[in-house]
Formats: structure tokens, C-alpha cells, sequence
């Protein structure tokens, strides 16, 4: 099958008339399009609409509107529609899995992961629901004091383009288990994962519940500054959450915002590891087989002791020269594009920074050059070595396929590299001395710390960031509660008539 056919039938698979739209109200919404392009061809295959403010107020009209009925059904109820979705999505997770391929230029072991994620996500969380309690005291003889959770009502969350369907799908479960109402908003590079969701809510959830849009930055100012938009979440990058911080008030609304931002996350190696699984790690840690190193958790700082460097990093660079680039939605293939051309563009200013001032860069040629399209947004995962620890492709997000390797000697010195950038996220520390690992998981500034392991993320476990990386926790049960507004009901109690106990 052509990759013009394949992407056709995904098309007829989710949309009306094959054409991509925002779903709002439980409807498919059109107007004005722009065209969105295949990074792995650098070529358009369809188009989206161009999302305007008013648009977006519909659709938080849409979910003010259904929110009343939808957090006055009992809970297990709530449970069944996700269950009903769940169900939908297990149905057409292969092709939604393509078409998240063809979207984001993420392989597509990488997004079959994603889907069986979603899946599993949709099958426990709600466990945490089940278990929410409130807290009751008696501080009286004829007093009772008892908590409950309240949902906001109408909750905004505007997701990144790394994971287009995963991020949509994972943020709606917890605010729906609350009882709370959604508009996604999209990511302007891989709008159509998100947009196709909406083929599967139709049948599975009441209509307004959750409302799916794409746009750009006016789109997401309109649903930050709508005062009816209580709760708001964001996936990306530190700069835009700084700039939605600023905006927050300008509706006259005073609102609870959740932040998953970048990082630029420390692999801590020390001398006396297996230096095979530490380089699988260093090279698994960065997220290349995933989403080219275009992830907030990626550990792109290796530090490593000076007895050990050179031959880690010479493994590390065997192994990511044996990976498999090429089309994303083609079997075989374990890397695919960068997400856009303006994003490759970036990621090479960083490399020809770094190589102007002096550093290392090494090129990891992949296997499979000869069967990638000339358009296509390809580049190689890439090494750079003796940059200054405080130079920009040290210390700054990146967001693609470049490691940087900096030596240290003691743990003092270890813990100050990993600690001098102003993010947060993630961070690995690789040891087989507890004592040693352990004073370096708790010494280095970051919010989800692994030990002797890397990129996994275990059930429950809070993630979030510290520092420039973001405010709240995600994928537990303190998230749910996030979505919640605390109310004491505090009651007198009345001695009963006559004096009887």
C-alpha cells in the first residue's frame, strides 16, 4: 500500500468526508482549513481548521453546558463511558496508532506503546476514584466537621505535539473521574492524533464532555482568559507556561494552573557500573526509539566519572549508530523525523553553536539513509563532547537527538553539573554502591529520579517537576485531587428532644 493510500483510509477511518475538524458538542465542526504536513515526507496530506477565539468559546460553551448532568451522574457511571471508550479505543488502536505515526513522525513501536499506555491508564486509574475519601473530625461534642471534593466544572489542557494522542487521552481521565468537563486544545504541529479521538467519544461519553480543537497561540489565549475555565493544565514548553502565567487574570477569573514543562536531565554515571547497561541506558534514556530525543524527560546530559568516559561514550555511540531511521509509519523503522522543519532548523543552530565554540560534535550515521524521503525533517542522533558545562547546548532544552558528555571526579562536582540548569524534571543516577546512588538521587534537583534504570515510568509514581520544569503532579492519585475543590460542610449536632442521650 502507498503511503498516499495508507493515509487516506486513516483519514476515512475517523473522519467525516476525510477531512480533519474539531470536535465540539459531540459534533464535527468545519470552516476556513490550513494544510498539515507528513514529517517524515515534508509534504502536506491533508488539512485542519483554522481554529479561531471564537471558536474556542463555543466549545467551552459546549462543556459548561454538559458539565451539570455530567457530575451528577453517580460516579460508577462516569466509569462505564470511560470503559466504553476504552473498549472503542482497544478497537481502533492500530490505526489510530498509524495516524499518530504519520502526525508526529514518532515510530510506530513508539505509538502502539502509547496506545497500550492509554489503555492501561483507562483501566486503573479509576481505582483512585473509588478509593477518594474525604476527612471528618469531631471538634465539638455537638459538632461534626467533614470534607468533600468538588469538580471546578469546565477544565482547559493544552498538550504538546510528542504525544499527541497519549497526553489528550491520559489528561481527560482524572478531571472526568471528578466530575469536571474538557477542552483539549491541540498541538499545532500534530493536531490530527488528538482531533481523531474525537470519532471515539462520540459513541462513548455524552456529548460536550470532551471537546477537541486545534489552533494556535490566539486559540489557546482564548481558553486561558475564559473566565468559565477554572482549571487549567499545560504540557510544553517553560517559555509559553510563563507566557499563559501572564495572561491568567485577564479574564477577571482567578484560576488553579498545572504545569509539565522541559527539562534538561542529568544522567549521573559513576565509576563502578557495567558500563554495556549503562551505555543501553544513556541511549534508552533519551528517548530516540520513542520520540527522536523530543521529550521533556529525555536525559540528555550525560555525566559520567573521567575513569569511564571515554569508553561509555564510545558504546553509547555505537549504539545509536545501529538504530533505524527512516518513515514512521513503516515497520522495521526505530527512529523516525524531527516534527517539523522549523524545529530541525532549530536543533541544528544548537549543533553548529556548539561546534563553533570549540565542542566535539559527533555525528551517529543510522542505518536505512538511502530509503528516507529528501523532504523529510531526518536528522541523526548526535553526540557533543567538551562543551562548556555552561554553554547553551549544556544547559538549555534542545528537544531532538543530541547528548552532551561532561566528565566529573567527585560527587560534589556531579551534583553541581547536573544541578547548575534551571530546570528540573528527571535525572538518572547509575551505581551499584546504594549508599553512593542514594546520595545522589537525593542530592540532584529534580521532581522523578531513577535508580540504576531509565525512562520508565513506574504505576502511581508522582510525576512532575522542580524548578523550571513545572508545578503539580501527574499519574497518581494526587492528581485527581487537583482536579477537585476542597469543601468543609460543618454541621451542629442537636441534643435530642427532651434531653435523651
Amino acid at each position: 500500500m502507498s503511503s498516499t493510500t495508507l493515509r487516506q483510509r486513516l483519514l476515512e477511518e475517523f473522519f467525516p468526508g476525510s477531512t480533519p475538524a474539531n470536535f465540539v458538542g459531540g459534533q464535527w465542526a468545519t470552516g476556513a482549513t490550513e494544510d498539515v504536513t507528513d514529517p517524515s515526507t515534508g509534504m502536506p496530506y491533508s488539512t485542519v481548521p483554522l481554529t479561531s477565539p471564537s471558536d474556542l468559546r463555543s466549545a467551552v460553551d459546549a462543556a459548561e453546558q454538559a458539565q451539570p448532568d455530567w457530575s451528577r451522574r453517580p460516579l460508577a457511571e462516569r466509569i462505564e463511558c470511560l470503559q466504553a471508550f476504552a473498549e472503542l479505543l482497544r478497537a481502533h488502536g492500530h490505526a489510530l496508532s498509524v495516524l499518530e505515526s504519520v502526525d508526529s513522525g514518532n515510530p510506530l513501536p513508539a505509538t502502539r506503546r502509547d496506545t497500550g499506555l492509554a489503555l492501561r491508564y483507562l483501566r486503573d486509574w479509576p481505582a483512585w476514584a473509588i478509593a477518594q475519601q474525604g476527612r471528618a473530625s469531631r471538634p465539638f461534642d455537638d459538632g461534626l466537621s467533614y470534607t468533600v471534593r468538588e469538580p471546578y466544572g469546565v477544565v482547559g489542557r493544552i498538550i504538546a505535539y510528542n504525544h499527541p494522542m497519549l497526553f489528550a487521552v491520559a489528561g481527560m481521565i482524572l478531571p472526568l473521574l471528578a466530575g469536571n468537563t474538557m477542552v483539549i486544545k491541540a498541538a499545532p504541529q500534530t493536531p490530527v492524533a488528538t482531533l481523531a479521538l474525537g470519532r471515539l467519544l462520540r459513541e462513548a461519553l455524552p456529548d460536550g464532555v470532551v471537546n477537541l480543537l486545534t489552533g494556535d497561540g490566539a486559540a489557546g489565549d482564548a481558553l486561558v482568559t475564559d473566565p468559565r475555565v477554572k482549571r487549567l493544565s499545560f504540557v510544553g514548553s517553560e517559555q509559553t507556561a510563563v507566557t499563559i502565567q501572564g495572561r491568567l487574570g485577564a479574564g477577571g477569573a482567578v484560576k488553579h494552573f498545572t504545569t509539565e514543562l522541559g527539562g534538561k536531565n542529568a544522567m549521573i554515571v559513576a565509576d563502578d557500573v557495567d558500563l554495556d547497561e549503562a551505555a543501553q541506558a544513556a541511549v534508552a534514556g533519551m528517548s530516540l526509539t520513542v520520540s527522536q530525543g523530543q521529550s521533556c524527560q529525555s536525559t540528555s546530559r550525560l555525566i559520567a566519572h573521567e575513569s569511564i568516559i571515554e569508553p561509555l561514550t564510545a558504546r553509547v555511540r555505537k549504539l545509536m549508530s545501529g538504530l533505524s531511521m527512516g518513515v514512521a509509519y513503516q515497520d522495521g523503522v526505530q527512529m523516525g523525523p524531527l516534527v517539523s522543519a522549523p524545529h530541525l532548523d532549530r536543533v541544528r543552530g544548537f549543533l553548529a553553536e556548539a561546534e563553533q565554540a570549540g565542542a566535539d560534535v559527533v555525528e551517529c550515521p543510522t542505518d536505512d539513509a538511502a530509503d528516507r524521503p529528501q523532504g523529510g525533517y531526518y536528522l541523526a542522533p548526535h553526540l557533543v563532547v567538551g562543551a562548556d558545562p555552561s554553554s547553551r547546548v549544556a544547559t538549555e532544552e534542545i528537544f531532538g537527538p543530541v547528548l552532551s558528555v561532561h566528565p566529573f571526579t567527585t560527587e560534589d562536582e556531579a551534583l553541581a553539573l547536573a544541578n547548575e540548569v534551571r530546570h528540573g524534571l528527571s535525572a538518572a543516577v547509575w551505581s551499584r554502591d546504594l549508599d553512593r546512588a542514594l546520595r545522589l538521587a537525593h542530592g540532584v534537583d529534580a521532581g522523578y529520579v531513577w535508580v540504576n534504570d531509565a525512562n520508565r515510568h513506574y504505576p502511581g509514581a508522582p510525576f512532575g517537576g522542580m524548578k523550571g520544569s513545572g508545578v503539580g503532579r501527574e499519574e497518581c492519585p494526587e492528581e485527581l485531587d487537583s482536579y477537585t475543590e476542597l469543601k468543609a460542610v460543618n454541621v451542629r449536632i442537636r441534643p435530642a428532644p427532651g434531653g435523651a442521650a
